[in-house]
């Protein structure tokens, strides 16, 4: 068993690596540079560019925010969490979820699971539930490999080393459905499983639950990420373990 269903585009994938070698064979074509290709690729210029590109897709996470607003806004207008605002430490890109129960939920908003960035979390003192939320817009990369990697290297090492509680963890973003990362949930679908969210159009959430998560039980997990609002069914959870073998 996978440790998520979706899988990475061959062909998309096969089409970037071909463009990355064109465009490390031509870049000096490109631009009013004024040199000739040797100096061109002499100067550092076209590897400069391509670390400036690189890491403003990796810093960004304005898109990504922008997605997770929209989720929450649409829960909270149909009735499956109370309220959610930004913490304190919005820089963390943290949200505080507010539960028709009365119980608070913290998600703590990652990239890519396997990157740097899964280590850095801390668990809020007055959190009741604390979830990880992986939104990984790279297309390039392998979806399962990337969670896989994440989950047991890097995620699974701090809750152990740390004894960091994790409640739930969410691989879920607006490639998902797209034709860079098809999902298996809606293949062949007439686009009912599919919900509008502001200008996304997404298919059902991937969640996970821990065993001791304080609502682990599948019927209230409907409750939380809606049944209605995002066509999950119990065939999209999955409980006990972050990383199913």
């Amino acid at each position: 068993m996978s440790v998520i269903p979706c899988e990475q585009n061959s062909d998309l994938r096969a089409q970037i690596e071909r463009f990355a070698e064109v465009l490390k064979t031509e870049a000096h074509r490109l631009g009013d540079h004024g040199l000739d290709e040797r100096d061109f690729y002499n100067s550092g210029l076209f590897r400069g560019a391509v670390e400036r590109v690189r890491g403003q897709f990796s810093a960004t996470m304005r898109t990504k925010r922008e997605f997770v607003q929209h989720v929450l806004n649409h829960m909270e207008d149909e009735g499956f969490i109370a309220g959610w605002d930004l913490t304190d430490d919005s820089s963390r890109n943290d949200y505080r979820v507010r539960l028709p129960s009365g119980r608070t939920a913290v998600i703590d908003l990652k990239g890519c699971l396997d990157g740097n960035n899964t280590n850095i979390f801390e668990r809020p003192a007055d959190a009741d539930e604390f979830v990880i939320w992986s939104i990984c817009t790279n297309l390039g990369a392998d979806p399962r490999r990337n969670a896989w990697s994440g989950i047991h290297t890097r995620l699974s090492v701090e809750m152990i080393s740390r004894n960091q509680r994790v409640d739930g963890l969410i691989v879920w973003d607006m490639v998902c459905g797209t034709i860079g990362r098809p999902c298996p949930k809606v293949a062949g679908d007439d686009g009912a499983r599919l919900t509008d969210i502001g200008p996304f159009r997404v298919p059902p959430a991937c969640t996970y639950l821990a065993q001791s998560a304080p609502s682990c039980d599948f019927g209230q997990v409907g409750e939380r990420f809606g049944n209605v609002a995002f066509g999950i069914d119990d065939g999209n959870h999955r409980r006990g373990q972050f990383a199913p073998s």
